[in-house]
């Protein structure tokens, strides 16, 4: 009963940190969520937990944009990459997964490519990069990037590489870029949702967890919305985006040696 005990209150401490980064910063509520449940379960157990959480305010956060046509039809062709890469890998991972060892291998997989995610993800953060995409390229760059980042959410749950920088290299002024990362994330969430659904990954106990987690999640969200008129913005990033490097390289590590 002690362990249960504390496994709910380290679930809701997460879910409440991860709705403050995501108040914050527009995002990363997948991505800390599941970088710190990970440290308990595995990758796809975590994504489990979030759906709820990850679909209420990502469509919370895609309400309160100005342009949700015109942006859904400049990315429609990304968000139907993000639907076919996550069907695709989460079909070529259910095949794994039932081959004799397959699910052990498939487990240290996923963690390493969360972990190299996480890393590469918290470092372009930190050096301030940004690719630049030319619009003759956009046609295809869109359904590539949204089709890897469908794959990466099939194996991993976090589904913010690499739709985030390619988003942010296409020079979108904030609030299309917020609502344009709401809608993706909203689409990359349900894909998630169906395919977890088709593998028996998402039972009725799941989603009453992932419901649960919904309120720690939105009390987090309201308090990151609070902090973000009230502290620097570059600092707050900077220390999100350290914790992933950190998150990451404990993942990685703990791959190694496991």
């Amino acid at each position: 009963m002690a362990d249960m005990d504390t496994s709910l209150i380290f679930v809701g401490l997460v879910f409440v940190l991860a709705g403050m980064v995501k108040g914050v910063t527009g995002m990363g509520l997948p991505t800390v969520a599941v970088a710190l449940l990970t440290l308990r379960m595995p990758p796809l157990e975590a994504a489990a937990l979030l759906i709820v959480p990850s679909s209420v305010t990502n469509v919370w956060q895609l309400a309160a944009g100005p342009a949700l046509y015109p942006l859904w039809q400049r990315f429609r062709t990304l968000l139907g990459g993000v639907c076919a890469g996550t069907a695709i890998a989460g079909t070529a991972a259910a095949w794994l997964a039932g081959a004799e060892g397959g699910q052990a291998i498939a487990d240290r997989a996923a963690g390493a490519v969360l972990g190299l995610a996480l890393v590469g993800y918290g470092l372009l953060g930190l050096t301030g990069w940004r690719m630049k995409v030319a619009a003759r390229h956009q046609r295809w760059a869109g359904p590539l990037a949204g089709a890897a980042t469908g794959a990466m959410s099939a194996f991993t749950g976090v589904f913010v590489m690499p739709v985030a920088p390619y988003l942010q290299a296409l020079d979108l002024d904030k609030d299309d870029l917020v609502q344009a990362l709401g809608m993706t994330f909203t689409v990359g969430t349900l894909a998630l949702a169906v395919m977890l659904a088709c593998r028996g990954e998402w039972k009725a106990s799941g989603a009453g967890g992932s419901i649960l987690a919904l309120l720690p999640a939105g009390c987090g969200m309201l308090l990151g919305q609070w902090l973000r008129d009230r502290m620097h913005p570059a600092l707050f990033r900077r220390c999100f985006f350290v914790s992933l490097v950190a998150l990451g390289a404990h993942q990685l590590l703990r791959i190694a040696t496991g």
